[in-house]
């Protein structure tokens, strides 16, 4: 069962998220992110751009960050995307898909950063127990080292990456409103689909009192209604660029 340093009995106060700040500025991430690599609206419109925001590296905290998937399908823009990530700091990569699997593709172009795969699917239905309980368990030993800065990623960074960038943060005994705040702001076209069933298992890992657990995941389940993310279209523009 995945546990952390419990807070001390009796209090309801959570520990407080050190969000990632932009390294020019030194502020906080805003509604456009902090991401590195690509821009993250449209030069022309200034709308949202999914497509540019896709692989792009999009810092939660200074030191777990969001992406999509390295473009092994062109290796050398995957090792140059790749080579973004060691110059940006990270040490490891949590990979969440099911369908594919890099470590031999990291294994032979940056050894040194340890590669680290808990697949799953993407079909919109409950995440199984033993997916969170593995990476969050995996996220945790990582971060207990200083040094360490972890990516998560899945194909488009729309849904399971950012879904265990919040499992492994609440973990962290970080408010989960906080959380799901924070990874929006660092990466807008987050829709996070499976933080309700994140929030649940958490909890009932934990023997949380069924009170407070329904709580939390009301709460959770209110943010979500109140800031949703029209996905479909989301993936529609990363889709389109895909096949361009």
């Amino acid at each position: 069962m995945a546990t952390n340093t419990p807070l001390p009995t009796g209090t309801n106060t959570f520990l407080p998220l050190h969000r990632a700040t932009n390294p020019v500025t030194g502020v906080l991430a805003k509604s456009t992110g902090i991401c590195t690599g690509h821009v993250t609206t449209n030069p022309i419109t200034g709308v949202l751009d999914p497509a540019g925001m896709w692989r792009s590296i999009c810092w939660v905290t200074d030191r777990v960050a969001l992406s999509g998937d390295l473009n092994t399908e062109w290796p050398s823009r995957g090792n140059a995307q790749l080579q973004a990530w060691v110059d940006a700091g990270i040490t490891d990569i949590i990979d969440v898909r099911g369908e594919c699997s890099d470590e031999r593709f990291v294994a032979l172009n940056a050894p040194h950063v340890r590669y680290h795969w808990f697949g799953t699917h993407d079909e919109g239905y409950e995440q199984p127990d033993a997916w969170f309980e593995q990476g969050v368990q995996a996220a945790d030993e990582l971060l207990a080292d200083p040094t360490r800065k972890v990516m998560v990623h899945c194909h488009m960074g729309v849904n399971r990456g950012p879904t265990m960038g919040f499992a492994i943060l609440v973990s962290q005994w970080h408010d989960p409103i906080e959380v799901l705040e924070a990874i929006r702001a660092a990466r807008p076209i987050a829709g996070i689909l499976y933080a309700e069933h994140a929030i649940d298992w958490w909890h009932r890992t934990q023997g949380t009192p069924e009170t407070v657990a329904h709580r939390e995941r009301r709460r959770v389940r209110d943010w979500m209604s109140a800031n949703a993310v029209d996905v479909s279209w989301v993936i529609s523009r990363i889709s389109r660029a895909k096949a361009s």
